[in-house]
């Protein structure tokens, strides 16, 4: 037996396109701002900044997908794209042979310091200085809930 669709009412239909219309056109503002300045895209610099934030700027390959919530395919081709221009290397895991590491060369680095400010301009400018403090606070453990209910 199938059961009848909950309709969303006129609040919860609001809330859902202002986020979807919101989100969608955020991302490709930050994306053309890093793609115009820097020869980024925003899943590129995620890749980056993921990386940076390592002690040895090191990944294994599959917790690099997890943490940019992204397929493992998507993530070895964006890989692979960084690797050609420099900014990325694959390293094989010695420790167990079939593991591969995702590394952040030192171009990488420099690439990525230099496009930064761009993007903390415009999350800031687009985003964060657009919310009060409390609703950033809501937004974040919104977001945690969302992102711990779908993984």
């Amino acid at each position: 037996m199938t059961e009848a669709p909950r309709w969303l009412d006129d609040e919860e239909m609001r809330a859902w396109r202002g986020f979807i219309v919101g989100h969608e056109l955020l991302l490709y503002r930050l994306h053309r701002e890093l793609q115009d300045a820097h020869g980024l895209s925003l899943a590129d610099y995620e890749i980056l900044v993921r990386l940076s934030e390592q002690t040895d700027f090191r990944m294994r390959m599959t917790l690099l997908a997890a943490e940019v919530a992204s397929s493992k395919s998507r993530v070895s081709h964006q890989v692979a794209r960084l690797e050609r221009v420099g900014l990325v290397k694959r390293e094989d895991c010695a420790a167990d042979g079939r593991g591969v590491f995702a590394v952040l060369t030192d171009h990488g680095y420099n690439i990525l310091r230099t496009a930064a400010p761009t993007h903390l301009r415009g999350v800031r400018e687009h985003f964060v200085d657009l919310l009060t403090e409390p609703e950033r606070a809501t937004l974040a453990s919104i977001f945690e809930r969302v992102a711990t209910r779908l993984r």
